[in-house]
């Protein structure tokens, strides 16, 4: 009788490190508390009252209440949506221009690779900061403006590495062979180098969420970006300027959701970076 063929093992699943835990963990947290902000805040995020003015936190206003007798804990909820939605669509905007420039790069080479990577030193040679400022002022202000903005400041990061990878791939035999069947550039370009490109690009688009949310808020600290009465918390630690001696929780509740939701996704960042690269892993190893 023949013999049974023998099971393929396959191979074991590595576990999540701890860095990744707590990355998903504190950044699925924000991003919970900020989708369901509408339902569970305790009081009406835009609701002004002067009876309630600068009351410290309490049983009833748990991180105390602003200038106008807001409710801090329920501005904040509401905040994370605004902070967490510039921060990803900023970061859309960069992936959505960067990579095909980077792409076309690294694939095409010659004067093409020169012209693109020549305009990316020209844009990353300017302060980010400056070069947000010098978008925004010559339009009114506003939230959608600000990731737009905040978008373009990041995309030569973007593009530089998606032509990093792309001259990584582009001498591999998998890429040969589509050229060989007579495949045309976007093909090649978008059903062959990009899915294989999408991890290092993946994990550097999640750090880029973090500096998105900073440089955007800071635009809105500014008063570039979102506009009173927003609850962006950008825009909340700049009216607390004028109070943080008589009440600096209005300042400290946002800033310390600033570095948490900021921590999280470093953290979720390197361990993606971690689990997706397993020579990362390996040189981690040896220490």
């Amino acid at each position: 009788m023949p013999e049974p063929a023998a099971e393929v093992e396959k191979p074991p699943r590595r576990p999540m490190s701890l860095q990744l835990k707590a990355g998903l963990l504190i950044t699925g947290s924000i991003v919970l508390l900020g989708l369901l902000a509408p339902w569970i805040a305790p009081h009406p995020w835009d609701t002004i009252s002067m009876r309630t003015r600068f009351l410290p936190p309490n049983a009833t206003y748990w991180f105390g209440t602003d200038e106008y007798g807001r409710d801090v804990l329920s501005r904040l909820l509401m905040g994370a949506r605004l902070s967490i939605a510039m921060g990803v669509s900023a970061t859309i905007v960069s992936l959505a221009i960067g990579v095909p420039m980077g792409l076309a790069a690294g694939y095409f080479r010659g004067w093409i690779d020169e012209v693109l990577m020549r305009l990316a030193d020209v844009l990353m040679a300017v302060p980010p900061i400056m070069l947000g400022l010098l978008v925004l002022a010559v339009t009114p202000p506003a939230l959608w403006k600000t990731a737009l903005a905040v978008g373009f400041v990041y995309i030569p990061l973007i593009a530089r590495l998606a032509r990093s990878v792309t001259l990584t791939l582009a001498n591999e035999e998998f890429i040969q062979a589509a050229k060989a069947r007579a495949e045309s550039t976007s093909y090649i370009l978008f059903r062959e180098i990009l899915p294989n490109a999408w991890p290092p690009l993946l994990v550097e688009a999640s750090l880029r969420v973090t500096y998105a949310i900073l440089l955007g808020s800071a635009l809105s600290f500014l008063g570039l970006g979102a506009q009173p009465p927003s609850s962006d918390w950008g825009l909340m630690i700049s009216e607390a300027r004028s109070f943080i001696d008589r009440a600096p929780w209005i300042a400290l509740a946002p800033g310390i959701a600033m570095c948490v939701l900021v921590i999280g996704i470093n953290l979720l960042g390197d361990g993606a970076r971690e689990r997706l690269d397993p020579r990362l892993k390996a040189r981690i190893g040896k220490r």
